[in-house]
């Protein structure tokens, strides 16, 4: 049984709080931009689709050892909803591993949000005994490599499903 619940999470400009069913409006529009899915695909989700997106997403996992962590990211200076995290947190052979994403609405990319709420992140999972942190890169997004790289994890030689895995042993 996972013990794993999202908390809000605090950096010198960010609130990171648990994701809501009712962020789904504010944040179809910072996601609404068909360019954050140059590498993802698909298209952006209206408010009724990420309504229903994030219902399924707060209501946890269906495998009781895996815990589901999402967040939207808060720009405390602008009252705003900025973009979001997530932490998949599972059981691996060397103690608990977290697979991470992040994705920032264009308006405020290049500020460095993604990178301080990455780094905020991975240092709050390691505050709750996460051993490996994961992320799965498109070879060609810089961003998210610089993103990653910030944020401690390094590529492998590893890939899934056309992206490069990165990864950071933050535990004993």
């Amino acid at each position: 049984m996972s013990t794993f619940e999202a908390q809000a999470i605090g950096t010198a400009r960010l609130d990171l709080l648990p994701l809501h069913v009712e962020h789904a409006e504010e944040m179809a529009t910072v996601l609404s931009d068909p360019a954050l899915h140059s590498f993802i695909g698909g298209t952006p989700d209206t408010p009724q689709a990420l309504r229903s997106r994030y219902r399924r997403m707060t209501a946890g996992s269906p495998d009781p050892a895996v815990s589901w962590l999402n967040w939207v990211i808060r720009l405390r200076d602008e009252s705003c909803l900025t973009g979001r995290v997530q932490a998949t947190v599972g059981p691996s052979g060397h103690g608990p591993l977290a697979e991470i994403a992040w994705v920032v609405g264009t308006p405020w990319q290049g500020r460095g949000i993604a990178t301080e709420a990455a780094r905020g992140l991975v240092a709050w999972l390691g505050r709750r005994s996460v051993h490996t942190v994961v992320a799965h890169i498109h070879p060609g997004h810089r961003a998210s490599a610089a993103v990653a790289t910030a944020a401690g994890l390094t590529p492998t030689d590893a890939w899934h499903e056309g992206e490069v895995r990165w990864h950071r042993n933050i535990g004993q």
